[in-house]
């Protein structure tokens, strides 16, 4: 049971392959919604989904329930210097942003975990990482049941930062800056439901300034927080 709960992380899946191309369809219909220009991996841009007022209040419950960020792996050795938080689920703000990017992407909201607040001050970054869950790692059976594999992210940026603070794809060619109200999209899989380590991908660091973000991860199942590791 166990070799089977590490192997189908990473195994083609037609579930998810037909989530990413239903995903796919429905972004590419939007004429709001911008294409990144790659061919490896399936990554979009909506400008002005968030409001520059929306943004204001959403890096204050941000600065009111920040901690320091953790991972899954529980390293702490400065991979990720950030500060998180969970935003308050019952907070009509909150809802609002929650089904806006829910509507925009066409994933059922249930499919989602808990929208993420994140902030960044002056060398703080997150190296290089991916946002699926690999195949090989503990937490992978907690991760299986509560949801399963990690398929599509969607990031908001709240501010201008004044410099870096970058997220960065570098098997890609692609860095993004953080431009307020901006949603960027990106599927971790590939188009067969594998995981697509060409989406390795890093919050550079900022050198001046703070930088502020907004994470909702979606799962290729209903997400169960109540299992969640």
């Amino acid at each position: 049971m166990t070799d089977t709960w590490l192997d189908d992380a990473e195994l083609p899946s037609t579930a998810r392959a037909e989530m990413g191309s239903r995903v796919l369809a429905r972004l590419s219909r939007n004429p709001m919604i911008s294409r990144l220009p790659t061919q490896r991996a399936e990554m979009f841009l909506r400008h002005g989904l968030i409001s520059p007022k929306e943004c204001a209040e959403l890096m204050t419950r941000i600065d009111a329930g920040c901690k320091p960020s953790k991972l899954f792996s529980g390293v702490e050795n400065g991979y990720r210097t950030s500060s998180s938080c969970n935003l308050d689920i019952y907070d009509p703000l909150v809802i609002a942003i929650t089904r806006r990017i829910d509507a925009l992407v066409g994933i059922e909201g249930d499919y989602g975990e808990l929208l993420q607040g994140q902030r960044y001050y002056e060398g703080e970054q997150y190296q290089l990482h991916c946002d699926f869950f690999p195949g090989n790692v503990h937490y992978w059976p907690a991760m299986r049941v509560s949801g399963g594999q990690r398929c599509w992210t969607a990031m908001a940026y709240l501010c201008e930062v004044e410099e870096g603070g970058e997220t960065q794809f570098p098997r890609l060619g692609i860095t993004v800056p953080p431009r307020p109200g901006t949603l960027l999209i990106w599927n971790n899989l590939g188009e067969d439901g594998a995981p697509n380590r060409d989406t390795l991908h890093a919050a550079l660091p900022v050198t001046k300034g703070v930088k502020y973000i907004v994470t909702r991860w979606y799962r290729e199942r209903r997400w169960e927080p109540r299992n969640k590791a």
